[in-house]
């Protein structure tokens, strides 16, 4: 969706390559501790990802717009 590396945001979030590698392996929230999730939302987040919370239709992220609004894909998250 942003086409950054692991590497990337590895160095984007001060965190090893091992953890961002971790946390992508895995389905659902990852087992990483609190802070390192925090410093993983918050780098995704300026980079223009908007996290969806769980509000009874289902959790998920979506590309912020250029213009400050949301951006919608199809299911596949296709924009």
């Amino acid at each position: 969706m942003l086409g950054i590396s692991a590497d990337e945001l590895a160095k984007a979030t001060n965190l090893g390559i091992a953890t961002i590698r971790r946390a992508e392996s895995h389905a659902g929230v990852p087992t990483l501790t609190t802070a390192n999730l925090t410093a993983i939302q918050s780098a995704l987040e300026a980079a223009g990802i908007d996290f969806i919370f769980e509000d009874g239709s289902g959790a998920g992220i979506r590309l912020r717009r250029n213009d400050g609004q949301e951006r919608t894909g199809d299911a596949a998250g296709n924009i």
